[in-house]
């Protein structure tokens, strides 16, 4: 049988965005108490797993929710940028349902194609890159379990592409809530299992 490799893709904790904006890669956006207290639970829950590295995004949500599960098992937090959050056209905008840029018709232009999509990143992007991390962790975890701290559409749209299914979906469905961990069991190089699971509660 081959060797099970377990590549646990964690997205970060509560951010602290007292004024809504989509901070997308803006520096400065830090976790909030709640935050940190999910990261603590994510710590906690992989605490007495086989992990022999944990990988953040460079942001700094990521760094800190990466920090408390590498302490638990005295690893230090390495930087992949292939974990970045996606490139967005209305970061540092609000973009809440019928607020902010979403009202303004000069931005109307960008959402003309959900499925690319228009307004950032393309999605075939994303899981290239992402794809990419977890191979690299994996490799690197041969035989063990890795972590790899990540963002709700980059871990979301990794898990729509290792599964098989189409990449452009509804924002609202994604399976990615803060601080959960989606795991990838591979055997071998092969990939064998998806799970996810909420270790701070949803």
């Amino acid at each position: 049988m081959a060797e099970q490799t377990r590549v646990h893709v964690v997205r970060h904790g509560e951010v602290f965005n007292p004024t809504g904006i989509l901070y997308g890669r803006l520096p400065g956006f830090h976790l909030s108490e709640r935050g940190r207290a999910q990261a603590q639970a994510v710590a906690d829950a992989l605490a007495d797993r086989d992990i022999v590295a944990v990988i953040a995004s460079p942001l700094q949500r990521a760094q800190e929710t990466a920090a408390p599960i590498a302490a638990s098992h005295n690893l230090p937090v390495d930087t992949d940028p292939d974990l970045i959050e996606s490139a967005n056209s209305f970061e540092g905008k609000r973009v809440g349902p019928g607020d902010g840029a979403w009202r303004d018709p000069r931005f109307w232009w960008r959402m003309r194609n959900p499925f690319t999509p228009s307004w950032g990143e393309p999605y075939v992007q994303i899981a290239a890159r992402m794809s990419t991390a977890v191979d690299k962790a994996r490799v690197r975890a041969a035989g063990h379990e890795v972590v790899c701290v990540s963002h709700q559409l980059p871990v979301w749209t990794l898990r729509l592409h290792v599964t098989g299914r189409r990449l452009w979906h509804d924002p609202r469905r994604r399976e990615c809530g803060l601080a959960s961990v989606t795991t990838l069991v591979y055997e071998g190089d092969r990939l064998a299992d998806v799970a996810y699971f909420q270790p701070a509660g949803t």
